[in-house]
């Protein structure tokens, strides 16, 4: 996961989750802190078993920040697909930046990794496996108009981040949680996390997601391969792995998640071979 952002950044965020507890009569409970990109949300357990989360934009962009995904995913996903629930929403603005906090249940278990990638040895039961496909299979017919992964971008960045001219039409679209990696799940007893990106996309890129998370562990990999096959090998989801390649090789070119350099690089080119 981010570490903490730069002092006056982590400052003003920890006034906020102050100011957004003391708003919903709660307190932070121990110092415990999950921080998003570049400082952008602060998360941490509260008092009377809750999670909070509080987000921050510029004002003046605020209008067109994509927050509010947990709250519309909590009113559009069914109850089979295990995920915190949302009790509290407030918003507020100050003179340069505007914040929005939610309040969830606080879950049971933890995170299984604390990076997009899967610790090493990672064992999970045939259950937990079950669950996700059973809550990626539910996800992906939720009826939306939310859009997580736009066409417009697609033609831009596979050519420009795969290093290769190739076909960037979305071949079957389905809705998706968008951000299916290992900081985001829970288990032993699978909990679904950070809603805030649900949307339309290609089918199957829930599930390349994770497998082009996992390829820093091949067993770990393997296995979501054997879990999400069909999803894989269809013609979405070999699209969707280079997809994911490209957004993951550009995030390798800022310096993140360069472990995965290799590997991606090798099934960009068994995609393409």
């Amino acid at each position: 996961m981010p570490s903490a952002p730069d002092p006056a950044t982590a400052q003003r965020m920890r006034k906020a989750f102050e100011y957004a507890a003391s708003v919903f009569g709660l307190r932070p409970a121990g110092d415990a802190e999950t921080w998003g990109w570049d400082g952008k949300t602060l998360s941490g357990p509260v008092t009377s078993g809750r999670w909070l989360r509080v987000a921050a934009a510029l004002t003046e962009k605020a209008a067109r920040a994509a927050w509010d995904g947990a709250e519309t995913a909590q009113e559009a996903m069914p109850d089979s697909v295990p995920r915190p629930r949302l009790e509290n929403v407030r918003q507020w603005s100050e003179a340069t930046y505007t914040y929005r906090a939610e309040v969830h249940e606080r879950i049971e278990g933890g995170v299984i990794s604390s990076t997009v990638m899967p610790p090493s040895g990672l064992d999970l039961p045939d259950a937990w496996w079950g669950s996700l496909r059973n809550a990626l299979g539910a996800v992906s017919e939720v009826p939306t108009d939310r859009v997580a992964i736009r066409q417009e971008r697609l033609h831009w960045a596979m050519p420009e981040f795969l290093g290769i001219q190739v076909d960037t039409e979305i071949p079957e679209w389905a809705t998706l949680h968008a951000d299916i990696q290992w900081s985001n799940l829970v288990g032993p007893e699978l909990c679904i996390l950070d809603w805030e990106r649900w949307g339309l996309g290609p089918a199957g890129y829930d599930e390349a997601n994770l497998y082009v998370s996992s390829l820093s562990e091949p067993s770990v990999a393997d296995r979501v391969q054997r879990e999400f096959a069909p999803a894989l090998a269809s013609p979405s989801g070999r699209f969707s792995q280079l997809v994911v390649a490209g957004e993951y090789l550009q995030g390798i070119g800022r310096g993140n998640n360069l472990e995965l350099e290799a590997p991606l690089r090798e099934l960009v080119a068994r995609l393409l071979g």
